[in-house]
C-alpha cells in the first residue's frame, strides 16, 4: 500500500521530542461521503489515534496511505503511522488488501530485517498502522552516499533481501512487490539493519498453489506473473533484478513503454557486456543468471541462493570499488523516481474543488435515467457529446480499470476516477502546473538550482550531483536546462506506469496481458 516508514529527513530525534506539536491529521479526511463508515479491521475497536499518539508531520505518501511521524504519548517513543483513508478503499478488493496487509504483518515473526507492526487501529475515516520508524533512508540513497561501493557491499545487501524472502516463504507468504524502495535502513549508523517495509501486495499461499493476478512493479516482475500463473518463485526473480541493479546501476529489462518492458522480461536476455560487468566476478554473474532463470522450476530457491558460494563467501567478494559509473547510475535511478514522485504529488494537489465540482455536474448530465450510476452506454454517448477523442481501446481500458467486478456501471466515485484519468490524457494542463512548480522564475525552463532546491524540500542532502545526473538523462538537447517538452517526455516514459494507482494499474495490467497474448509475446523465452 505504498511506501511506509519514510525517513524523517534532517530532523534530530531530540528536536522532534522537544518541539513536537499536535497536528490533527484526522481532520483532513473529514470530508467523507455520507455513506455509513465501513469497518475494515473486524478484530479491533474503533478509537481515536490522537488519544494514544501525537501525530506529527508527513514522512511519505503511497498509493493508498500517507505515513506520518508519530510519538507515543506514554513513553515518547518515535514511530511511523501509515494512515489509509477509507475514501480510497473503493472496492472489496481494496478492503481485502488492507486486511491482508495487517494479517501478514501480525503473522510474520519478529525479525531484525522486517519492520515491526506495533498496532493496527481504525476510526471512521482511516485505518492506522503504527510501526517502528526507519530513520536511515532508502537503500539506493545510502549506497550512493558512500564513497566506496563494492561487490562485497552488494553481496551483503542481497543476503539480507533473500533472508527476508526465505522467512516469508517459510511462513507461507509471497511478498509480490520486492523493489529497492521497499527496503529502508533502521537508523543512520554504518552497520544499521536493512528492513523490508511494505507488505501491501503480499499474499498467503499453500505449497503448490498458483496465482494469476498481475501485481507488482514492472521492472521487477517475473515472466510467469505476466503469464498469469505463478507461485513464490517470483520473489527470487525480483531479488535477482535488485542484485543486477546493485552491481551495475541499471535494471536488466528496460524499455520506453510498459509493453516494451514486459517483452524484454519475457525475452529474458541479460546484458553482461556493459561496464562494469567485465570486471565483476564470475560468482556474482552466475548467481544473477540463476536468480533470473526464466523457468521458475529451475530457478534457485531462497535457501539455494543463500548457499550460493558468492554469498557464502560474501566477506571474500572483491572489495574493489565498482566505479563512478555505477554510483552515478544508481543515484540517477533513485533520484529520477523521487523527481517524478514529487511532480505527481504536485499534480494531485492541483486538482481543485472546482474541477471535482465540474465532474459531479457531468456525472448528473450523463446519468440520464437518474439511477445514481452511469452505464457504459451512457458514459460512451456522454463522452461523444463532449467531443472526447478517446479511442475505443483506451475507453475499454479505463472501464476495466475501475469497473473491477464487471457490473457494467460506474458509481460517482468510479466515474470521478475515470474523469481524472481522462483529464490527464486529454490535455496537459496538470503537467504544465507541475512544470511551473519547479520553474520558480517562470522563464520556461527548469534549471539545475531549481531542481536541486525542490529535491532538498523532501529532505535529501545536498543534491548538486543528483540534479546534474538527472539533467544528463532528461536534458536531451544538452542545453543545461529542462524544457517543458523534455519534462513531459520524462513523465511519460517507462518508469511512469508503475506509479499509476493500484486501483488503476490492475486494469492496465489486465489490458497489457491481453496485448501480450495477442501479439504472441507470451510465447517468448
Amino acid at each position: 500500500m505504498g511506501n511506509c516508514c519514510r525517513s524523517p529527513a534532517a530532523v534530530a530525534r531530540e528536536d522532534v521530542k522537544s518541539n513536537y506539536s499536535s497536528h490533527d491529521h484526522s481532520k483532513k479526511d473529514n470530508t467523507v461521503t455520507k455513506k455509513l463508515p465501513i469497518t475494515v479491521l473486524n478484530d479491533v475497536a474503533k478509537e481515536n489515534i490522537e488519544e494514544k499518539y501525537l501525530v506529527d508531520r508527513e514522512l511519505g505518501r503511497g498509493e493508498f496511505g500517507v505515513t506520518y511521524l508519530c510519538i507515543d504519548r506514554d513513553n515518547r517513543e518515535l514511530l511511523a503511522c501509515k494512515s489509509i483513508s477509507k475514501r480510497k478503499l473503493r472496492t472489496a478488493v481494496d478492503i481485502d488488501d488492507v486486511r491482508r496487509e495487517v494479517a501478514i504483518m501480525k503473522h510474520l515473526p519478529k525479525n531484525s530485517s522486517i519492520v515491526s507492526l506495533k498496532e493496527a487501529c481504525e476510526d471512521d475515516n482511516a485505518v492506522h498502522l503504527v510501526m517502528e520508524l526507519c530513520e536511515g533512508g532508502e537503500l539506493f540513497d545510502r549506497i550512493v552516499a558512500r564513497g566506496h561501493y563494492t561487490e562485497r557491499a552488494a553481496a551483503a545487501v542481497t543476503r539480507t533481501i533473500v533472508e527476508v524472502v526465505q522467512l516469508c516463504h517459510k511462513h507461507g507468504v509471497i511478498h509480490r512487490d520486492l523493489k529497492p524502495e521497499n527496503f529502508l535502513f533502521a537508523n543512520k549508523k554504518e552497520n544499521s539493519p536493512l528492513k523490508a517495509i511494505d507488505f501491501g501486495l503480499s499474499i498467503f499461499f499453500k505449497p503448490g498453489e498458483r496465482f494469476s493476478e498481475i501485481v507488482g512493479s514492472p521492472y521487477y516482475m517475473a515472466p510467469e506473473v505476466l503469464k498469469r500463473n505463478y507461485g513464490p518463485e517470483i520473489d527470487i526473480w525480483s531479488a535477482g533484478v535488485i542484485l543486477y541493479i546493485l552491481l551495475c546501476g541499471v535494471p536488466p529489462f528496460w524499455a520506453e513503454s510498459e509493453q516494451g518492458v514486459a517483452q524484454a522480461i519475457l525475452r529474458g536476455i541479460i546484458d553482461f557486456k556493459r561496464d562494469p560487468w567485465p570486471n565483476i566476478s564470475e560468482g556474482a554473474k552466475s548467481l544473477v543468471k540463476q536468480m533470473l532463470e526464466p523457468d521458475p522450476k529451475l530457478r534457485l530457491t531462497a535457501k539455494q541462493v543463500i548457499e550460493h558460494p558468492w554469498l557464502q563467501n560474501a566477506k571474500k567478494a572483491p572489495n574493489v570499488p565498482l566505479g563512478d559509473v555505477v554510483k552515478s547510475r544508481l543515484k540517477q535511478f533513485s533520484m529520477m523516481n523521487r523527481f517524478k514522485r514529487k511532480a505527481l504529488r504536485v499534480i494531485a494537489e492541483f486538482l481543485s474543488i472546482e474541477e471535482v465540482g465540474d465532474i459531479k455536474e457531468t456525472f448528473k448530465k450523463m446519468d440520464t435515467d437518474n439511477d445514481g450510476v452511469v452505464s457504459i452506454e451512457e458514459l460512451k454517448s456522454g463522452l461523444q457529446n463532449l467531443n472526447s477523442q478517446l479511442a475505443d481501446s483506451e475507453f475499454q481500458r479505463l472501464i476495466e480499470a475501475v469497473d473491477t467486478n464487471g457490473k457494467g456501471t460506474l458509481d460517482y466515485e468510479e466515474f470521478l476516477a475515470v474523469s481524472l484519468h481522462l483529464q490527464r490524457m486529454a490535455n496537459d494542463e496538470h503537467l504544465h502546473k507541475a512544470f511551473s512548480y519547479f520553474d520558480k522564475d517562470s522563464n520556461g525552463y527548469i534549471e539545475p538550482d531549481e531542481l536541486r532546491n525542490a529535491l532538498m524540500e523532501d529532505g535529501a542532502d545536498d543534491c548538486t550531483d543528483v540534479a546534474n545526473d538527472i539533467f544528463q538523462e532528461v536534458d536531451t538537447d544538452k542545453d543545461g536546462k529542462i524544457s517543458y517538452e523534455e519534462f513531459v517526455a520524462m513523465m511519460k516514459t517507462g518508469t511512469d506506469w508503475r506509479k499509476a494507482s493500484r486501483h488503476y494499474s490492475r486494469g492496465r495490467f489486465n489490458s497489457l496481458s491481453m496485448k501480450l497474448m495477442k501479439d504472441g509475446s507470451l510465447n517468448l523465452g
